[in-house]
């Protein structure tokens, strides 16, 4: 998939799951909060009470998201009505209005923080993808994805990184063959060459890319005469990923991975590797600040 970010740009969030996946994920997330029911509201606001309530932006990011959110609404109380002001792929700052839910204030408040849970932790994940993509704008390298993602939601968050301008690498381990140093070390044990590794994947998965994981400069040579389609360079001095790119010459797809930073992405980008994958933009990002606001003066019976 490619693409860059463009502002209201919305790709379709069902590429990534189907309806029915996305549904059996936000009841998974409403049973975690709300099986057991909301005591609070319960306890204190008149379930007659409707209104109106904004999802109100604290801080400047990318969103993603939206949909996500909308259909926690919609699971809690159909009745609901949400209306979408901002959509995914925008950039977003303090004070921005993404969107209005009106009807019972029980119902938004029950669905409240599991959709800001879905609507902060995608947008956090595309907003520091943007980041990774501003860092190396005007170079070729573009930034992937790793598996190293949250269980349970990883389409989801798939579809953030490329909602902020990222690439998506293996959805799954179907996806493609990455031939790692635990394969390597399990198929050497047993009296196999790396070309004899590469003929073995080529010929029992016909068709497939096929990936290695290499250490150094020799390793990718052997990698290249090997005929692999990408070279992973995991955690090499940028210095020897100038080597490798020379050595290699455009014969197979270069890969930097391992370590990976903000501060350093830039330079990683310059050695002219094709790609630039960052486990940290799934698993170290930080959530966008986000909240809903109920509207007083809406509150009526």
């Amino acid at each position: 998939m490619e693409k860059q970010i463009l502002q209201g740009y919305q790709v379709k969030l069902y590429d990534y799951l189907s309806e029915e996946q996305l549904d059996s994920t936000i009841d998974l997330a409403l049973d975690e909060d709300t099986g057991h029911g909301d005591i609070t509201s319960q306890a204190l606001i008149p379930p007659d009470l409707s209104g109106k309530a904004s999802i109100l932006v604290k801080e400047k990011g990318i969103l993603a998201g939206v949909d996500v959110a909308k259909r926690v609404f919609q699971r809690v109380d159909p009745s609901l009505k949400i209306n979408i002001i901002i959509k995914d792929g925008t950039a977003i700052e303090s004070g921005n209005i993404i969107g209005t839910i009106t009807g019972r204030v029980t119902s938004i408040l029950k669905a409240e923080r599991v959709a800001l849970n879905f609507l902060q932790r995608l947008s956090g994940i595309a907003s520091l993808t943007a980041r990774y993509v501003a860092e190396t704008s005007g170079l070729t390298a573009g930034i992937y994805d790793t598996r190293k993602t949250t269980p349970g939601l990883r389409p989801l968050e798939k579809y953030a990184i490329y909602i902020g301008g990222g690439h998506n690498h293996r959805l799954h381990l179907g996806d493609a063959i990455l031939v790692k140093d635990n394969h390597i070390a399990a198929l050497r044990a047993m009296g196999m060459n790396l070309k004899d590794i590469v003929d073995k994947a080529r010929h029992n998965a016909p068709g497939v890319t096929v990936e290695v994981e290499v250490n150094n400069s020799k390793e990718a040579l052997d990698a290249l005469k090997a005929g692999v389609d990408i070279i992973m360079l995991d955690n090499m001095s940028t210095s020897e990923m100038r080597q490798v790119v020379k050595l290699v010459s455009g014969q197979a797809k270069l890969e930097a991975s391992g370590g990976i930073t903000l501060a350093t992405v830039h330079q990683v980008a310059m050695t002219g590797v094709d790609m630039i994958s960052i486990g940290a933009l799934t698993h170290s990002y930080r959530a966008l600040d986000i909240s809903l606001e109920l509207e007083p003066q809406t509150l009526k019976f």
